[in-house]
This record gives C-alpha cells, sequence and structure tokens, in this order.
C-alpha cells in the first residue's frame, strides 16, 4: 500500500542518515588510527631532538645540565622523556603520567656516542583529543548537511503538498459528478503543469461529451413525447373521423322529420279556419325549422370532407355556413360578429374545405377575445377582390400574437394556449389547405389591436376552366 509523501520523505531521510552515521563511525576510527601513527612519529622526532642533544653535548657528564634541558622540551599533559644509561637507570627525566593516564605509548632512541637511551612516552588521549577534533568537525558538517536537506524537504513538500492536495480534490470533484471548469494555478513543476493542463483538457472533454448525451436523451425525450402526441393525434383524428360519420347519419336521420314539420306547419298556415295567432305561431315553427335544416345542412357538408371534389365556390355561402355553426356561441360570449362582404369573385376550391379554415380564424379570434376580455369584444370577416385573386380576412380585438411567436403560427403543433386547449395543427393543416390550392395565407397585426388571419386564392373568372 502506498505510503503518504510526507512519510516517504521522512523514511527516505532516516535511510539516509544511518549510512551517514556509519561512515561517521569508521571516519572516527580511521582518523583515530592516523592520530596514532602520527603520535608514534611525534615521540620519535622529539627523541631523535633529545639524542641529538646528547651526542653534541658528549663531553658534558653534567646530569643536572641535561635535566634542564629536559625542563625545555615541550611535552604534553601526561607526557615523560626519560635518559637512560646501558644498566636502565633513569640519569635525566621531565613530566610524567598525569592521573587517570592508563595507556601511553611509548618510543625509543639510542644515541651514538654514549651508551645512553632516550625514552619518550606519550599518553593515547592526546591522539584521542585530536581525533576528536576531526571528528567534532566531520559531525558539524554532517550536522549542518542533514539540516539542509531537511530544510530543503521541507521546502519541498510546502510547495508539492498543496498542489498534489488540489489536483486530489479536483479529481474527487470530477469523480463526483461536477465537471466545472478546472481552474489553472501555478504548479512548483513544468510536469505538474503539463499534469493539470491535461486534466483540464479531460474535464472539457468529459463535460462535451456529457452535454452530448444530456442533448441526445433530450432529443429523444422529445421525439418520444412528438411520437406520442402524434399518436393521441392520430387517435383523435380517428375519432373526428368517427364522429363525422355519426354526425351525417344524424343529420340525415334529422333532416326528415324537421321536413314534415315544416311541410305541416305550411298546410295549417293555408287551413282558413286557423286563428290568427296560431297561424303566427305556425310561422315561427316553419323559420326555426328552415333554421335547423339549414344547421343540419351545413354540418352534413362540414362532415363529408374526404372523397370531396373540387367546384365553384361562392364565398359568402361559405361564410354563411360558418356562421350559422358559430352564432350561438358568439352571442354566448357577448361577442359581435361583423360581416364586410366586398368580394365578388368566384374561387375553386372544395366547400367543406374552405369552411374549415374559416372555421378555425373564428375560433381562434373566439378564444383569444374570450381570454383576454378586452373591453370591445368584436370579430370582423371581410371578404375583396383583389386583380384576379379573392382575399378573405377574419380580425379580432383581442390581444394579437406575440412578435417572437408570429414566424411559428403555420408550424405543426405550435400552439401559445394552455395544455388541452389547441393541438396546434389548426392553422398547419389551413396552411396545407389554401396553399394547396395555389393560394397565399398569413398574419398580421390588425387595425383593431387584435389579430388579423387573412388567405388569398386565385378567383373563378368567367369562361375559365374548372
Amino acid at each position: 500500500m502506498a505510503r503518504p509523501l510526507r512519510e516517504q520523505f521522512v523514511i527516505a531521510t532516516l535511510v539516509l542518515i544511518v549510512p551517514v552515521i556509519v561512515i561517521m563511525v569508521l571516519f572516527g576510527q580511521r582518523t583515530y588510527r592516523d592520530q596514532i601513527v602520527r603520535l608514534s612519529q611525534d615521540g620519535y622526532v622529539l627523541a631523535s631532538v633529545i639524542v641529538a642533544h646528547v651526542d653534541a653535548s658528549a663531553t658534558d657528564d653534567d646530569a643536572a645540565g641535561l635535566g634542564a634541558f629536559l625542563q625545555r622540551v615541550p611535552l604534553p599533559d601526561g607526557g615523560l622523556v626519560q635518559v637512560l644509561d646501558e644498566r636502565g637507570a633513569v640519569i635525566a627525566q621531565h613530566g610524567r603520567p598525569t592521573t587517570g593516564v592508563e595507556e601511553y605509548f611509548p618510543t625509543s632512541v639510542a644515541a651514538t656516542t654514549r651508551p645512553w637511551r632516550v625514552r619518550v612516552e606519550l599518553p593515547t588521549e592526546l591522539a584521542a583529543a585530536r581525533a576528536l577534533e576531526s571528528y567534532q568537525r566531520t559531525i558539524f558538517i554532517s550536522g549542518l548537511a542533514t539540516l539542509t536537506l531537511l530544510a530543503l524537504q521541507f521546502l519541498f513538500l510546502r510547495r508539492w503538498l498543496p498542489s498534489l492536495q488540489r489536483l486530489e480534490r479536483t479529481a474527487d470533484r470530477v469523480g463526483a459528478g461536477d465537471l466545472s471548469t478546472v481552474p489553472r494555478a501555478p504548479m512548483p513543476a513544468r510536469e505538474m503543469e503539463r499534469l493539470l493542463a491535461a486534466f483540464a483538457d479531460m474535464v472539457e472533454k468529459l463535460r462535451a461529451a456529457r452535454e452530448k448525451i444530456a442533448g441526445q436523451v433530450e432529443e429523444e425525450r422529445r421525439m418520444r413525447e412528438e411520437l406520442q402526441f402524434l399518436q393521441q393525434q392520430v387517435i383523435r383524428q380517428e375519432r373526428l373521423a368517427a364522429i363525422g360519420v355519426l354526425l351525417s347519419g344524424i343529420a340525415h336521420e334529422l333532416n326528415n322529420p324537421l321536413q314534415a314539420i315544416a311541410g305541416f306547419a305550411d298546410l295549417l298556415q293555408r287551413d282558413p279556419d286557423v286563428k290568427e295567432n296560431v297561424r303566427s305561431d305556425l310561422a315561427i315553427i316553419q323559420k326555426e325549422g328552415a333554421r335547423a335544416s339549414a344547421i343540419i345542412r351545413n354540418l352534413s357538408r362540414f362532415s363529408r370532407q374526404q372523397g370531396a371534389t373540387p367546384a365553384v365556390v361562392l364565398m359568402s355561402e361559405v361564410i354563411a355556413s360558418v356562421v350559422e355553426l358559430r352564432q350561438r356561441r358568439l352571442t354566448e360570449q357577448n361577442i359581435t360578429l361583423e360581416l364586410q362582404e366586398q368580394g365578388s369573385h368566384l374561387t375553386h376550391a372544395i366547400f367543406a374545405e374552405l369552411q374549415q379554415v374559416l372555421l378555425n380564424f373564428t375560433t381562434n379570434a373566439e378564444q383569444a377575445i374570450v381570454a383576454a376580455r378586452p373591453a370591445e369584444r368584436r370579430i370582423v370577416i371581410r371578404t375583396s377582390d383583389v386583380g384576379d385573386r379573392l382575399r378573405v380576412e377574419v380580425e379580432d380585438t383581442g390581444p394579437g400574437v406575440a412578435p417572437e411567436h408570429e414566424s411559428k403560427l403555420f408550424q405543426p403543433f405550435f400552439t401559445t394556449k394552455p395544455v388541452g386547449e389547441g393541438t396546434g395543427l389548426g392553422l398547419s393543416v389551413s396552411y396545407g389547405i389554401i396553399r394547396s390550392l395555389g393560394g397565399e395565407i398569413g398574419y398580421r397585426r390588425g387595425d383593431l389591436g387584435g389579430a388579423l388571419f387573412y388567405f388569398e386564392l386565385p378567383a373563378h373568372l368567367p369562361g375559365s376552366r374548372a
């Protein structure tokens, strides 16, 4: 198991100090031996100097004079100089061992002119003292070097450890999922700067990959939701188609009783015996029956969208059918419907499709007014001839469309209505119908302050082919 960097430095220091101590011990022993050799040489030199003096004074037998000379010989504490005769008796001596001196190194040199010998004894403590000075100097140098090494290690750790800890914290943060930008900080070594740069590049790549994956997941989610929405719209269209078939059958079934009611009301009105007040009631019955028949006829026509054949269409009839279908609802919402029919051109289209487009425009205008609750609740349907084209406009007093939404109005599934109140297909379907007829469809802000939706269709002029 890896150890912390600080602990490894301590172990390395201890490993380094142990051989240094061993080397110092061996060096001390070697120094002591060298001093012993030097002590022997010093003793021999001192004895040779005394022998030279004895040989020079070969005629002098004065032991007192020889003793005085020996007194002038420098000796370390514990040293001893003796002049011995041929029998070994001491003629003269100087110095003596100090108390506690147990070992000494003797040196003996014989005179040449006399049968004397000079004996010099130097204490081995002198060699130890000399070795100690060298040993202390070595210890001082080694200690100073060790302290310098420890100081360098401290500075090294002080610079490196924070950088390494910063890298470790960054790695832990990335491991926890935080891919924010790695801050660039000065590092103690170029290799660590490269490592930090490589780590930052890795984080950038990881963040880009995560964003890409998140985008793909979001795209898949959006496509899945769109697919579900399309499936719901298909189901809804199938349901509407079934309702259309059912509505067509109901309209056919109701038309016969309404015709009977209208016929009998007409016959009763012709009866001379019927009272005048009853005759007025019968007129109301006949009028409402005709109105009900018109509504049923419009519903039946609206439900027959598939398989229809284009034909010449009078736009006023399309507008009348839509008004018939929405008038009561608009009256309940206190919305005024105003018609400004100035166009006279015919057009070649499918009646139910134009009815669907106009009904969509009118329903959107109604919902916008109800949601905004303006002071003036008004819808204007107007037609006009623009050259060889027929133009139809539906304008309201609602809030209009926000500028940022104008470019998306005719895109499939785009709606500004709350969830559940719009599919986003009405304007898209209307766009497809008008474009298939060679027309133009669009939006602009109306003079009444609200939305103005319009479409233009090629006019069916006299003499043109259907």
